[in-house]
């Protein structure tokens, strides 16, 4: 090693910060590029009018891409985006064709102005995105039963976000305490999560490709049958686009659309369901009982929670007032030593109720329960939504600037979905239930 001349090491330093490029303005890039392509930024501007002052010279395309840049980042709130984002405005704004980013205030202000009217119209340019490109009516799944017959799966239910609220100080002298949340929130049930008052999101699932076609907020518990209309009329339209009977699509709920009046709304809509059963009172029915006092149709256990169910098959019973029918599955089995979650309790024995409108040929009692129970593969896509995109964080405390912000996350879980699958096609996966019958 020569030493006689040593190489100079020069090192400059400058009190300038250089920001580094986010991780996640590479696939902003892609899914700018996609939007253009797909002429999706002209039709939002064309189609979504809002007008108001203050806004300066920005339209609402500007606030759109905003949110979309949001919801891809997977930043925790809009503060740590912005700062994130703000060196690097200019190029963020210009991949969409746009000149300035709108200030988070300027932001805040127009998701807290937006109307009905505007949402409805967004709404309605990402339902028509969404069945422009559903693909081949072979490869979008489907299920199929003992005679052959294909069935289309659809996955609806509500999500709640809970909010805490600060204990503020009242007395006469003092005004009314006023809460941001107020008007987007209110008591309701929260489960398992922490807070004074909730919002329920209520999601529409296509259950073998994992698009989501709709979603529908309100305060509270939120109108869970409007909702439901609203979602009916979401799967009439996929349907139609498929040219496949409304008749072929199932629908799974839980337990809270477990009633009457849910099963005459869908006898209404034509379109058949498969749901866990509220009305105890029908294990007091004459039928119910003398069908329950002899042997189970089938034996189930679950492969998890290895939990043994008779399954009886009760047929098609009154379930309204008005004579409304489905048909009625029962699941029983021992009591445990801590009450059950689900279902009632009597004698020792747990009652389970399941209404469908399945065909009992292509369908065996078995056959329904599992296919409820597979319903677990929606949770599976919420908890995956919630990782990475966390739909249900506030961007908004205004209602219709909360379902906005929800439904360009959804817009862009599904663009991800589809330029994945065109980066690396997947076969679409096969799951067997039962064997057919010969």
């Amino acid at each position: 090693m020569n030493m006689d001349a040593p190489s100079s090491v020069s090192i400059q330093t400058s009190a300038e910060p250089i920001p580094s490029m986010p991780e996640w303005f590479g696939e902003v890039a892609l899914i700018a590029h996609t939007l253009t392509r797909l002429s999706l930024l002209s039709e939002i501007s064309e189609r979504v009018r809002f007008s108001r002052k203050r806004f300066g010279t920005f339209e609402v395309i500007d606030f759109v891409v905003v949110l979309m840049g949001y919801a891809i980042s997977s930043e925790p709130t809009l503060a740590a985006y912005y700062e994130r984002l703000q060196p690097f405005a200019t190029p963020f704004m210009a991949l969409f064709g746009r000149e300035r980013l709108p200030h988070r205030s300027t932001l805040s202000r127009f998701l807290a102005a937006l109307d009905q009217a505007s949402v409805e119209a967004l709404r309605s340019v990402f339902l028509q995105d969404a069945l422009a490109r559903p693909g081949p009516v072979e490869g979008v799944g489907g299920l199929w039963d003992r005679q052959g017959q294909r069935w289309m799966v659809f996955d609806l239910d509500g999500t709640r976000q809970a909010a805490r609220q600060r204990a503020l100080p009242q007395s006469p002298d003092l005004p009314p305490p006023q809460r941001r949340l107020q008007a987007i929130c209110a008591p309701g049930y929260t489960g398992r999560k922490r807070g004074e008052v909730v919002r329920t999101r209520t999601t529409l699932l296509q259950a073998h490709t994992h698009q989501w076609l709709g979603t529908f907020g309100g305060a509270g518990n939120a109108d869970y049958r409007g909702e439901l209309l609203r979602g009916l009329a979401v799967i009439t339209a996929y349907q139609a686009k498929l040219n496949l009977p409304r008749g072929q699509a199932l629908i799974r709920l839980d337990g809270q659309y477990g009633n009457g009046a849910i099963v005459a709304d869908l006898l209404a809509a034509q379109i058949p369901w498969l749901m866990r059963g509220k009305d105890y009172g029908l294990l007091d029915l004459a039928q119910v009982k003398e069908r329950l006092a002899l042997p189970a149709n089938e034996q189930f256990v679950h492969p998890e929670s290895g939990i043994c169910r008779d399954l009886f098959e009760c047929g098609d019973l009154p379930v309204t007032a008005e004579g409304h029918r489905s048909r009625v599955i029962i699941a029983t089995h021992p009591a445990g030593t801590t009450a059950s979650p689900i279902g009632v309790t009597r004698d020792q024995r747990v009652y389970e109720l399941f209404f469908t409108a399945l065909p009992a040929l292509g369908f065996t009692a078995a056959d329904v329960v599992k296919l409820y129970l597979h319903r677990g593969s929606f949770e599976t896509v919420l908890s995956d939504e919630d990782r990475e995109q966390d739909s249900d964080r506030w961007s908004s405390y205004t209602t219709y600037g909360q379902e906005t912000w929800q439904i360009l996350s959804q817009w862009i879980w599904n663009l991800r979905q589809e330029l994945s699958q065109q980066w690396q096609p997947t076969s679409m996966r096969l799951t067997e239930f039962a064997p057919p019958s010969n």
